[in-house]
């Protein structure tokens, strides 16, 4: 009976977690993972396994996210075109990246990343 509900408590946490990293993504266009990331942490996945899941999911949010801004929001060819082929090349290096670098890196450059960013919204 209990392992029944730590796996439904887990299905409702990861489910939770998804509900989380859609409403930010689709609220701030963006930095849904920096919201999965941390809940899949806490959820006992390796930070790798975190950070691939959310850049697998990410995909599909931006797309439907983007969908929304497109047809509710005037969007600029001029700056959509550079800014995207940017978030290619440092997509894809930044996946290689995620392989090369042991677990403990990858936690402390996302941790300064959130760190920093929170600063400077902030100020």
């Amino acid at each position: 009976m209990q392992e029944n509900e730590s796996g439904k408590r887990s299905y409702i946490g990861k489910g939770a977690g998804g509900l989380l990293t859609g409403v930010a993504n689709g609220l701030f266009g963006g930095g849904g993972g920096m919201v999965l990331v941390p809940i899949l942490q806490r959820l006992s996945y390796p930070p790798k396994v975190a950070h691939a899941t959310a850049l697998f999911l990410i995909l599909p949010l931006c797309v439907l996210s983007a969908a929304v801004y497109l047809f509710s929001v005037r969007v600029s060819l001029s700056l959509l075109l550079p800014v995207m082929l940017g978030n290619i090349l440092g997509g894809l290096l930044g996946a290689k990246l995620l392989f090369i670098l042991p677990e403990k890196w990858v936690r402390l450059v996302f941790s300064l990343l959130m760190f920093f960013v929170g600063v400077r919204l902030l100020f």
